[in-house]
């Protein structure tokens, strides 16, 4: 399938979870199998292009794509957890969300020094948990130059605040505004 074609199997919300957004729901597109299954190949074309040795995906919905796509390119897949999820020690990072903090906490034994991973997402919006994955990594060692997205909303400039921190970004559709 093209990339027109995935984005038209992309629901759009509006009005959730506030007036005045357009929340884009990517329920519609892993729930078709055509749809689910070319997505998870042009993002692993791109990573493969890249010289990805494993894959990173933040909980939940980077899990989905990030699985995927390791597993399609037979290598691993580094789960970027909300805290208390995993049951060894780990490395953990807090980062601003727009009303509050979060974290996010990774098995540091899942990286070998200098590894290349790639971080996948299903969307970058204003880029906060993205950030805070690249920076979780590569405290473990890892080195992160590339996020891959299925969705960008680049009006919220989450892409270019990774780009600041040093990592290309790239989505296989946008969609402005928000």
């Amino acid at each position: 399938m093209t990339l027109e074609e995935l984005k038209l199997l992309v629901r759009t919300v509006p009005d959730f979870p506030a007036p005045g957004i357009l929340f884009r729901d990517i329920t519609t597109l892993i729930a078709h199998g055509e749809g689910f299954a070319a997505s998870v190949d042009h993002l692993a074309r791109r990573a493969e292009a890249a010289g990805a040795e494993s894959i990173a995906g933040m909980e939940a919905r980077g899990f989905i794509f990030g699985a995927a796509v390791a597993a399609r390119l037979g290598i691993g897949f580094v789960p970027v957890r909300k805290p208390g999820k995993l049951p060894v020690p780990t490395l953990g990072i807090d980062y601003a969300l727009e009303y509050g903090t979060d974290r996010l906490e990774i098995d540091p034994g899942a990286i070998s020094p200098g590894e290349r991973v790639i971080i996948v997402d299903d969307l970058i919006a204003t880029g906060g948990t993205a950030l805070a994955a690249a920076g979780l990594l590569r405290q473990a060692g890892a080195s992160v130059h590339l996020a891959l997205f299925v969705i960008d909303l680049p009006d919220l400039g989450g892409a270019q605040r990774l780009r600041d921190a040093g990592v290309t970004v790239d989505a296989l559709m946008d969609f402005p505004g928000h």
